[in-house]
């Protein structure tokens, strides 16, 4: 085919002279396979037509945090490319590199902005191509993204699968562990002994701690698949944190922590329609955060009032407000997240549920958020940042709809985390 015909062909609509014209302007070059003529990235201008050959058209995506290289279409004879470049006077879109011996006709930038100044028709054929391009590549990064997301899918679907197994596995040898353990405390040679008692009881710490922690990885689970039942019944709440801190008593003797208590005067005890043991667990891990996060000798406000929400309407607040190490701004919208260490090392992790940064399993936050949010209610993370030095410390928010003696409870207790 001459050249003519096939810059023809490639530009139908383009005159006998400004086809003499390209001619003029452009020069022939022969490339063996696996020459890259356009790099990606780079400021090239040379529009190239394709007068022999094949060339692979290839772009980097992100996949996962991982840049990996995608053919995006191949061109052949008669077919341009190069033509971003010199529109839009940047960089490569993409990388073009020959598949076979391939001899291109290669016009400079400035010739061709001069030949598509007197032929328009030529400009509106580059752009129909581009245009056309530009849907592949968008189409293409979209299937990317959503073969990624699918992957993903899986991946959190088979790690609940796990954990929901594996929490089920463990009950039962930490149930027969427990038994044992009483049978053994009940035992005269225990009980008349000054130290076995100390040995047995460390043995029903540590098998109490496992146990909480195999009901976390079932509550997480139960969220995460939308399975969490709630039995909604009239609820003091402040009868609820008050048993909350009777737990931690000794932990916040041993660390010297106080706990102020500021709760708003009303003519009426408002009450809340709620799960108790589900908002037991609630306020049992925004404590032991504030505890664990809280430096010696420090002091932890407990505020609880009643308000005008713009979601809720009348709701009930309670303010747990540490003066611990904080947390940063731009983690904040990270930490009701399943197994979020924000910026603690794995080194750092304990067993303890109240020592100071001792880190655990990162769930405590996704499941009260997830059991807060069962109860059609709020949970807010306040934090102005992260200093171990000044400690400028945390506050969280919860906000519980009010509730009325007279409601029928009935539809309420039809409901789970799914909204």
């Amino acid at each position: 085919m001459e050249l003519t015909d096939l810059i023809r062909k490639a530009f139908p609509n383009l005159s006998s002279e400004a086809v003499e014209q390209l001619l003029k302007l452009s020069h022939s070059h022969t490339y063996p396979p696996g020459t890259i003529l356009c790099q990606e990235g780079a400021y090239e201008d040379t529009f190239y037509l394709i007068q022999e050959g094949t060339v692979e058209i290839l772009k980097q995506f992100d996949v996962a945090g991982t840049e990996r290289e995608r053919l995006l279409r191949t061109l052949g004879k008669g077919e341009f490319f190069g033509e971003m470049a010199i529109i839009v006077n940047g960089p490569r879109v993409a990388t073009v590199r020959t598949l076979t011996a391939t001899t291109v006709l290669e016009i400079d930038r400035q010739a061709l902005m001069d030949i598509l100044a007197a032929n328009p028709t030529l400009a509106l054929d580059i752009v129909r191509e581009t245009i056309d391009r530009l849907r592949v590549n968008d189409r293409l990064q979209l299937e990317e993204m959503r073969a990624a997301y699918e992957a993903l899918q899986r991946l959190d679907r088979a790690k609940l699968d796990f954990i929901e197994v594996a929490a089920h596995e463990l009950r039962t040898p930490i149930t027969i562990i427990r038994g044992y353990r009483d049978v053994l405390a009940m035992h005269p040679l225990v009980q008349n002994d000054p130290d076995l008692p100390r040995i047995v009881n460390g043995m029903s710490e540590g098998t109490e701690r496992m146990l909480e922690i195999v009901n976390s990885m079932l509550d997480v689970s139960k969220i995460d698949s939308q399975t969490l039942q709630v039995a909604f019944v009239p609820v003091l709440p402040r009868m609820i944190f008050s048993e909350t801190l009777h737990v931690f008593e000794k932990a916040l003797q041993e660390r010297n922590i106080t706990i102020r208590q500021h709760h708003q005067k009303t003519p009426t005890v408002p009450f809340i329609n709620g799960d108790p043991v589900l908002l037991s667990k609630v306020f049992y891990q925004l404590l032991s955060n504030a505890i664990k996060y809280s430096p010696d000798n420090s002091v932890i406000d407990i505020i609880s009032r009643e308000v005008m929400d713009v979601d809720l309407g009348h709701a009930f607040e309670i303010i747990i407000a540490d003066r611990g190490i904080g947390i940063e701004p731009d983690q904040i919208p990270y930490v009701f997240e399943k197994f979020y260490q924000g910026g603690n090392n794995v080194s750092l992790h304990s067993s303890s549920k109240t020592a100071f940064r001792g880190g655990g399993p990162g769930l405590g936050l996704a499941i009260s958020k997830g059991i807060i949010d069962a109860h059609g209610g709020k949970i807010i993370l306040e934090s102005p940042g992260r200093d171990e030095q000044k400690m400028l410390g945390t506050t969280c928010r919860v906000l519980l709809p009010i509730g009325k003696p007279e409601e029928d409870l009935s539809e309420m207790n039809n409901l789970n985390v799914q909204k």
